[in-house]
């Protein structure tokens, strides 16, 4: 292909881009511009198909600069994804397909949900790391693509990027090339007001191949996406840029980053270029068939179809279909003591064993989690992975591993720990990946590691985010419906478990099931009260009630195991679940404070817990039957 038309294919997305944010007077030009070039000669090296956006053996690129948006539109529409003219002229405006920010199941051909800074990064790697164990499950003849990603400097200042790199680097992802826009501006200004590093040795220590070319010299750019290709290691592409490049004024520039390049400057710029500066989202025919994907993707994907044995499409087929009924649960003894986090491996194992593309791991907790699938090797050629101390880059990475199209993906650390990963997880929720998140020590009950340990306004930090279900199993038979709801679930799901054991429950449910998100438990016909509660505290709830009839006091009792799922029902069931002529009264040994749309009082935490033993420490906090039962008692009775 021709130098000019490379550079006419470039110089078309450098003022699409800025048409967009222009018309939309919102967005960042900068770096679309400055990417155009590298954008150009990548198209020609990736296998995709926009007749299928969900072929499996396809290249994944992922953007993880959100401010590369009006690049990410401009080679869709290129290369022939359901994005138009249209969609880009509407960039940034209510209900278009085409946001501020790239999302997963809105926009045709996005990969994933990136958004803050430096999630792309490690969605790549979850990317490559999927892409890997499908080889070691279905050979590399048969999944054999490659897994780009594109980011600027603030993506390499968040931390995220460190423990996702690193773990690329530990597990020699090969199949992962990161290109790095290094234009050296950020929204301050120069990045030396703020950063100094080598990137380049800190990339090296972490066992990546580094390579390091001028982005804008075509030559340059398809010789190291050539040599990355054949790269034994993950590769690190430094590509030296100019925010903004080919504008007539605003080049190198960092008040290019986040605001309209103007009318004049845009005009200036095409003219430049040699493109007509009063046509604004001018597509040339000769640009349009360079970069169209539509009739090369077809034909790949039909020829890897072709090349596929009987053997393979069958495993593909079971991979992507899990028959979930085939689990065969556990079953635990009632009035026996057992730990949710206990009974929750135990599940973990079950459903492992019935579905074979069920896999996951642990921020290096999987002895606490109790999340090791027994006897299933390690990953990659096993189910069993180890994140390290890397929560936030851990989710992420398990967020793409579960959009790869074959897999369901579990993370797992303490439930303190879960503010590590929580911008992760709000992705999962907003994308709805059903990705599963496991999370022990779920209260005061941690004991003598103290307030750090000790998870207190977590609980109601994820029932307030949307799309996101948290589930705290009160016992063992809980726990195993949780997870049979949770697995149809096309949405993130957390399971909060115990640390210490908990009493399996007799099957007595007077109305409603685990499904429904709570249900009524046990029932007075002249009942008074309700008391409503949720994992180790619904035992107390039980016992509570049955010592307040001593004091004429009669009390229901309803079981939340999935707040979330609860708040979604009809009112019809929610007047049944919660008597409207009964006082409501909530206990959980947390903030709580999401329970005021039903309760009248609740007794929650009001600080941080204490260092000490865990039956101490319900103690000091009000979580016994007497001092329950006495609260309760001086509010009726009042």
């Amino acid at each position: 292909m021709s130098k000019q038309l490379l550079q006419k294919q470039a110089d078309t997305i450098r003022f699409l881009a800025a048409d967009m944010v222009q018309k939309a007077n919102s967005g960042h030009p900068g770096a679309p511009m400055g990417l155009a070039d590298i954008a150009t000669v990548l198209s020609n090296h990736l296998n995709l198909n926009p007749a299928n956006d969900k072929w499996l053996n396809r290249d994944r690129l992922v953007f993880s600069g959100g401010h590369a948006t009006g690049l990410v539109y401009s080679l869709l529409h290129l290369w022939g994804f359901d994005v138009s003219v249209n969609d880009m002229k509407n960039f940034r405006q209510t209900h278009s397909k085409t946001p501020g920010h790239p999302e997963y199941g809105h926009t045709h051909g996005i990969e994933i949900t990136t958004g803050p800074l430096g999630q792309g990064i490690a969605n790549a790697v979850g990317f490559a790391m999927a892409t890997k164990y499908a080889q070691n499950t279905l050979g590399k003849e048969v999944i054999n693509h490659k897994v780009y990603c594109l980011c600027g400097d603030g993506d390499l200042q968040e931390g995220i990027s460190y423990e996702a790199c690193s773990t690329a680097g530990h597990l020699n992802l090969d199949n992962l090339v990161i290109i790095y826009d290094s234009n050296s501006i950020t929204i301050e200004g120069d990045t030396s007001i703020a950063w100094s590093e080598n990137v380049k040795k800190r990339f090296q220590g972490i066992d990546f191949e580094v390579i390091e070319i001028d982005g804008h010299n075509f030559d340059q750019i398809d010789k190291a996406l050539v040599t990355a290709k054949d790269a034994t290691k993950p590769v690190l592409v430094i590509a030296k840029t100019a925010i903004a490049k080919g504008s007539a004024t605003m080049e190198g520039s960092h008040h290019s980053h986040g605001a309209p390049l103007g009318h004049d400057d845009i005009a200036a710029s095409k003219k430049k270029a040699g493109f007509n500066p009063d046509e604004t989202f001018h597509v040339p025919a000769d640009v349009k068939g360079a970069f169209d994907k539509l009739i090369k993707g077809s034909i790949a994907e039909n020829e890897w179809n072709d090349s596929l044995s009987a053997d393979a499409k069958a495993k593909i087929e079971e991979l992507q279909n899990p028959n979930f009924d085939a689990v065969e649960y556990p079953t635990f003894e009632a009035d026996s003591s057992v730990a949710t986090r206990d009974s929750n491996g135990k599940i973990l194992n079950a459903i492992a064993k019935a579905v074979p593309g069920f896999l996951g791991g642990s921020a290096d907790l999987g002895p606490s989690n109790k999340t090791e699938l027994k006897e299933m090797g390690d990953f990659p050629s096993g189910r069993n992975i180890h994140f390290g101390i890397r929560e936030h880059a851990m989710a992420a990475i398990s967020n793409a591993m579960n959009l790869y199209g074959l897999f369901r993906v579990y993370s797992a650390t303490f439930f303190v720990f879960s503010d590590y990963l929580k911008p992760s997880a709000r992705i999962a929720a907003l994308a709805s990946i059903p990705q599963h998140f496991i999370w022990t020590h779920d209260s005061i009950g941690v004991g003598e590691d103290g307030p750090t340990h000790q998870p207190i306004e977590h609980l109601s930090q994820f029932r307030a985010l949307p799309n996101f279900y948290t589930f705290r199993p009160a016992d063992a038979t809980e726990n195993v419906d949780a997870w049979k709801t949770a697995l149809k679930m096309s949405a993130p799901t957390a399971f909060v478990c115990s640390r210490q054991g908990l009493r399996v429950l007799k099957e007595e449910k007077a109305f409603g099931e685990v499904s429904n998100g709570a249900y009524l438990l046990k029932k007075r016909d002249n009942a008074n009260i309700t008391i409503m509660a949720s994992g180790s505290e619904l035992m107390l709830a039980l016992q509570t009630a049955c010592k307040l009839e001593e004091e004429g006091i009669y009390a229901n009792v309803v079981s939340v195991p999935c707040y979330d799922l609860f708040i979604e029902q009809n009112k019809e069931y929610i007047d049944q679940v919660i008597d409207k002529n009964t006082k409501v009264y909530a206990v959980e040994a947390a903030r709580g404070l999401e329970y005021y749309r039903f309760a009248d009082v609740v007794f929650g935490m009001d600080t941080f817990g204490a260092s000490g033993p865990a039956g101490d420490l319900f103690e000091e906090f009000g979580f016994t039957i007497d001092k329950l039962k006495a609260n309760i008692v001086a509010d009726f009775k009042n």
